[in-house]
């Protein structure tokens, strides 16, 4: 998605009178939550001790990013994420780079599920939340940054960390409508091996691969190991750890990891890496076996990769 992010700057009037009418319509989520809270989720939630800074001009993505990297720990400069994130030929920070600046930062960028109760709940779980909202109409956008550091249900409100604002309280049902009106787009960047509480599996790829690119092998096997802990049955997960131990150098680790991911998924792929580090580990007998089940379990895709590991594995020395 590559749409431009900026910081919040005044509407006119008219656009003003039309954002009013537009965020006193019905939240549904809100309403739901208000209505029938859920038991296991307390009423109310504050990160008092969450860093802030104060955005500069255009620069509410720079802001947001330091205040979330702060609270998870990282020593950060907003000024020189500023540099690294912010395009002032547009005035604004896309969401691929909020991402990645958390990345080069050593983080694992994390996103959200879609929904108010999931940035609710993370809150309550210790992290502040980067979250993305249009102050503006789908017609008439205005983009910005904010971290979500605070809610009461029974209040209606939530607290933001926003703009120039250390501690803003906005109506929950106004800040459902601005959230979604930008895609509900939310993420955690946090310290690697740890996760968000309400992080789904889909995503947590996603964030360990990204994270892989900016890492050394050792610290994407560590990354991957510590996600495999709540997705043990993850296919890509342990493709994830294999490759990340063949490069780190620890091929007899990888061959159990893509081993495992065979075995559980029948996966054509995890057969041709078994049976790849195999024949590099001068175990050929064990090789030919793994490289005839990728044969089997291939399709048209990884066909010609099957059968040249089954060539490589029939000329590999006894």
């Amino acid at each position: 998605m590559r749409r431009l992010f900026t910081a919040a700057r005044p509407l006119a009037w008219t656009a003003l009178f039309l954002w009013g009418l537009a965020v006193t319509g019905c939240a549904v989520q809100t309403r739901a939550l208000r209505e029938h809270p859920p038991a296991d989720l307390p009423h109310a939630a504050e990160l008092d001790g969450t860093p802030f800074f104060a955005q500069t001009a255009y620069q509410c993505g720079p802001a947001a990013l330091a205040t979330a990297l702060s609270a998870a720990g990282f020593a950060v400069d907003p000024s020189v994420l500023g540099e690294q994130i912010f395009l002032p030929a547009r005035t604004g920070t896309l969401q691929v780079e909020m991402i990645a600046g958390a990345r080069r930062q050593g983080a694992v960028a994390t996103r959200l599920p879609v929904s108010v109760e999931a940035v609710l709940r993370e809150v309550q779980a210790g992290h502040p939340v980067v979250v993305l909202q249009n102050l503006g109409l789908s017609w008439i956008p205005v983009w910005h940054y904010a971290v979500l550091v605070g809610y009461n249900v029974d209040e209606g409100e939530v607290v933001l960390r926003s703009g120039k604002t250390r501690r803003q309280v906005m109506a929950m049902r106004t800040f459902e409508h601005t959230w979604k009106r930008s895609g509900s787009w939310a993420f955690v960047p946090l310290p690697p091996g740890e996760w968000p509480s309400q992080a789904e599996e889909k995503a947590v790829i996603e964030a360990s691969v990204g994270y892989e690119r900016n890492a050394t092998p050792a610290q994407a096997v560590a990354v991957y190991r510590s996600a495999m802990v709540r997705w043990p049955d993850s296919l890509s997960l342990q493709m994830g750890l294999g490759n990340s131990l063949y490069a780190a150098g620890d091929k007899r680790a990888a061959a159990d990891a893509f081993r495992l991911a065979a075995q559980q998924h029948h996966s054509a792929p995890a057969w041709i890496n078994l049976a790849s580090t195999l024949i590099e580990l001068g175990a050929s007998s064990d090789a030919l076996a793994a490289a005839k089940e990728a044969v089997a379990a291939s399709d048209d895709a990884w066909r010609a990769k099957a059968d040249e590991v089954l060539q490589a594995a029939l000329q590999a020395p006894p």
